[in-house]
């Protein structure tokens, strides 16, 4: 009788996250607002799911893809700086893809830059040949060196990747940029921008097939519903009938306006907006014969 290889079904839903770091809060706060509550582990270490089957693991943020490629964690949020880091890594050594980034989350924005001695006069990538490049991101550095045609010696750094040029370990960087007053304060400039980053929340190559795949539809779709709703608002006003096709016509990126009954010859309007409202905006819309105008934010949407 053979052994099934095959993962045992599972009826929770587990999401890796950073136990501390600049991505925690922001990810148990996105979580929290897609319904999700828990009950933290003595350890801190674990939280287990209480409004729905959905748990927490809490993690170094660069062992989160291979929690997902193990199978222990169906979901995480990561920074897609470290997933793709990861993702490049395995294919060096011929392994297949085993996570991929399913939405980005709108926060722990960050560049992965060349920064190079402010004494340089940048002249472009070619200038990079022959230079030792020090780096935390082996893996996307050299893809993107071999892509460019580009000959340069990766140094790879865990940490302190800035001072390198200091101690002569390296001519250059190659590093995550938020404000550059890090790079500033050693003397680096940024000329060169290799991936623009953000928290994500990455997901397996290969579908879930037990109950967890109701659980990441659903997650998803919540996910979505906040991100959609963070760009809508509700605008609400009145206006004379004869007044109404030129409003309409001013509001070009609004899903189609709304009657409502009105007073007199005066009707109620009201449109989710998808751009911006600005104050000229809505000034514009007054001088259209737009009255009592009211712009409310939307905190959920599932349309």
């Amino acid at each position: 009788m053979s052994a099934s290889t095959s993962a045992p079904a599972r009826d929770r839903l587990r999401i890796a996250i950073q136990k501390s770091g600049r991505l925690a809060d922001p990810a148990r706060s996105l979580l929290a607002a897609c319904g999700l509550s828990w009950r933290q582990s003595r350890d801190k270490l674990f939280c287990f799911g209480e409004s729905l089957p959905v748990d927490l693991l809490l993690v170094r943020d660069d062992d989160i893809p291979g929690l997902i490629a193990d199978g222990v964690c169906d979901l995480g949020v990561v920074g897609l700086n470290e997933l793709d880091e990861q993702a490049k890594a395995r294919r060096r050594i011929g392994l297949a893809d085993a996570y991929q980034p399913l939405r980005g989350l709108g926060f722990g924005q960050c560049r992965l830059m060349i920064a190079v001695p402010d004494e340089w006069e940048w002249q472009g990538v070619q200038q990079l040949v022959g230079k030792r490049i020090a780096t935390s991101y082996p893996a996307i550095l050299a893809a993107w060196l071999k892509e460019k045609n580009v000959d340069a010696q990766v140094v790879e750094l865990s940490g302190s990747v800035e001072i390198a040029p200091k101690l002569g370990t390296a001519d250059l960087i190659c590093d995550l940029v938020s404000s550059g007053a890090t790079l500033a304060a050693n003397q680096l400039r940024p000329v060169e921008t290799l991936l623009d980053s953000e928290a994500v929340l990455a997901g397996p190559v290969h579908e879930l097939d037990d109950a967890r795949a109701g659980l990441m539809a659903m997650l998803l779709r919540r996910l979505d519903g906040l991100t959609r709703a963070q760009d809508r608002k509700l605008l609400m006003f009145s206006a004379e009938e004869a007044h109404v096709d030129e409003l309409a016509r001013l509001l070009p990126d609004a899903e189609p306006l709304l009657r409502l009954p009105g007073q007199g010859s005066a009707v109620r309007l009201q449109a989710m907006c998808n751009g911006a409202l600005s104050w000229q905006r809505l000034e514009e819309l007054e001088r259209a014969g737009a009255q009592e105008l009211m712009v409310l934010a939307v905190e959920k949407s599932l349309a």
